[in-house]
């Protein structure tokens, strides 16, 4: 095969390779989103839970001082992770009181890192899925 004959047949490998190729996901370490300095506690009253991958996603609605209701997404862990500590929809239903202890979002935003969740039957279970991300044992500050 002749210099042509190679890179030809390199760039149909190439190609077919970059075709089919699975897409990639964004994927994120705790780092990138979580401030590990700002340690959080909030109770609040479940509005939506998604059990989707990369990371499942809890929201809920936390009292203000005011009364009224300011509305946080916490960041879970993968679906099967969450499934094998017995998490699930009904584990989590709407309307339920739960307390998350984890980290708040480094953007300020209302988001952040459930590091524990204990649920409104007083399980307590470690929610959080990424590797690098701090123990929440020390935590206690509020918002």
């Amino acid at each position: 095969m002749n210099i042509n004959g190679k890179l030809l047949s390199g760039i149909l490998v190439s190609g077919l390779l970059a075709l089919t190729a699975p897409p990639a996901e964004a994927h994120h370490a705790f780092s990138a989103e979580f401030d590990a300095e700002k340690p959080i506690e909030l109770k609040g009253v479940v509005t939506k839970l998604e059990l989707v991958n990369p990371h499942s996603w809890l929201y809920l609605d936390v009292k203000q001082t005011d009364g009224s209701a300011k509305n946080w997404g916490f960041e879970f862990g993968a679906p099967f992770s969450l499934k094998q500590k017995g998490i699930t929809k009904a584990s989590l239903p709407v309307g339920s009181e739960v307390t998350i202890q984890g980290y708040r979002a480094k953007n300020g935003k209302d988001f952040g890192y459930a590091v524990t969740t204990v649920l409104s039957d007083g399980r307590s279970v470690k929610t959080g899925g990424a590797q690098d991300a701090p123990d929440a044992q020390t935590q206690g500050a509020a918002q």
